[in-house]
């Protein structure tokens, strides 16, 4: 079963990592603009066309139609690849850090 889990949430737009059985098996953020709603779908480079609209057909199901049931259209930027982590410049320590680089999470 594919399920989502919310990573944050502006007025406009909503990022969500993709699950399924446990596995994370893409992400996706979704953009509402008026009547319409725009998603960049991320997910693993071996997902064929089936499986890309499986994951198309559980975000609308699950995540854009609950929030806008009167939208006029979805548009879906598929992207296929593989992960190579999350990044950030917080550090977690207290350590002064000369280097100012985003570092992997």
């Amino acid at each position: 079963m594919i399920t989502f889990e919310r990573e944050c949430r502006t007025p406009h737009s909503e990022s969500y990592t993709i699950f399924e059985d446990g596995s994370i098996v893409g992400r996706v953020d979704l953009h509402y603009q008026g009547t319409n709603v725009y998603a960049t779908l991320c997910t693993t480079a071996d997902a064929d066309e089936e499986r890309i609209q499986q994951l198309i057909d559980a975000t609308d199901e699950q995540l854009v139609m609950t929030a806008d049931p009167y939208r006029e259209d979805f548009i879906v930027t598929v992207w296929r690849g593989s992960p190579a982590g999350v990044y950030s410049d917080n550090e977690l320590d207290d350590e002064e850090d000369e280097d100012d680089t985003f570092r992997l999470n």
